[in-house]
């Protein structure tokens, strides 16, 4: 673990000190900032010549900013000699293109890993992708980390004994039918068509959630629309308590005031994932937190352990 170096972006400093806390290490020194005319200028402050070193860096908004700056880090470090180079990325943006499903349109999923591919990254440890094929999109070896962990820790303090998790969408149902497997619990579908991309309309459910506790099992929310057409579809087929836990809380947009407005909506549980800012200012919001699996996950790829044990 001597050779262990951890360095953080701008994107989630927060989630780079509690990691760092769970590996009882220090923060490697670095300089990222900007030149006059908005250039990133990346420095690193200390040798890494010979060190693992794990770059933390969730491609979250400003995507476009915390994407060139994880870019630039990982060339420095690779022109510094760094032995070996993890690109961390909790929430990998630019993964909702992962397929051409309309003419003249681009594969961005594909296009960042190229990009980091060609930067010097030798490896990347993720979070709940968008969708599972994007570890193709790759040349290197990926760590894909799922936070369902996270969240049954949290649903199996509850005292209801008739739950349901429900699949927001056909995309989700390998996901809802893991945490519906783990608690025991009845699975659902909505089934629903999307008029824009940013908007859905709610169709049909799919399954029992009259009478029971339902927990909305999704990779990321933006602005919220798709939940709230989720919501009020499950409170009028009859759902108790309504709950959402969602990896990724982008957030964009209405969203925080689309989720305070939802007075059908018990909770929405994120993970720290992407920083959210004002947590006290919205009480229906709660954020777990990923740094000990990603630390755990960090720990064994310098050890040279088994990631997947983590989810056995």
């Amino acid at each position: 673990m001597d050779k262990l170096r951890v360095i953080s972006g701008n994107a989630h400093p927060q989630l780079t000190k509690d990691i760092c806390k769970y590996l009882k290490i220090r923060p490697s020194d670095a300089l990222v900032e900007r030149f006059s005319e908005g250039e990133v200028r990346v420095k690193i402050d200390e040798n890494v010549r010979g060190k693992d070193v794990f770059v933390i860096q969730p491609t979250c908004p400003p995507p476009n900013e915390n994407l060139m700056e994880l870019l630039i880090m990982i060339d420095a470090l690779k022109r510094a000699s760094a032995q070996r180079i993890t690109a961390v990325i909790p929430y990998f943006g630019y993964a909702r293109q992962d397929r051409k499903d309309q003419p003249r349109v681009p594969i961005t999923a594909k296009l960042v890993a190229n990009l980091l591919t060609v930067s010097g990254a030798n490896r990347v440890l993720t979070m709940d992708l968008h969708a599972g094929q994007i570890q193709g999109f790759f040349d290197i070896p990926v760590d894909h980390l799922f936070a369902v962990g996270v969240f049954i820790e949290y649903f199996s303090k509850m005292k209801s004994l008739d739950l349901a998790v429900v699949s927001p969408d056909v995309g989700s149902i390998k996901m809802a039918r893991a945490y519906a497997k783990r608690l025991n619990a009845g699975l659902a579908i909505i089934d629903k068509r999307r008029v824009s991309p940013d908007k859905t309309e709610a169709m049909h459910i799919l399954g029992e959630v009259q009478g029971k506790d339902v927990i909305i099992v999704d990779d990321l929310i933006a602005t919220g629309s798709s939940l709230i057409e989720a919501v009020e579809a499950l409170k009028k087929s009859g759902a108790r308590k309504i709950f959402a836990a969602i990896t990724h809380g982008v957030l964009s947009g209405p969203a925080l005031s689309n989720v305070d407005n939802c007075k059908n909506l018990e909770k929405l549980l994120i993970t720290d994932s992407i920083p959210l800012k004002d947590q006290k200012k919205h009480p229906r919001i709660k954020v777990l937190s990923v740094a000990s699996l990603l630390g755990e996950a960090i720990k064994r790829i310098r050890m040279e352990e088994s990631v997947s044990s983590l989810f056995d």
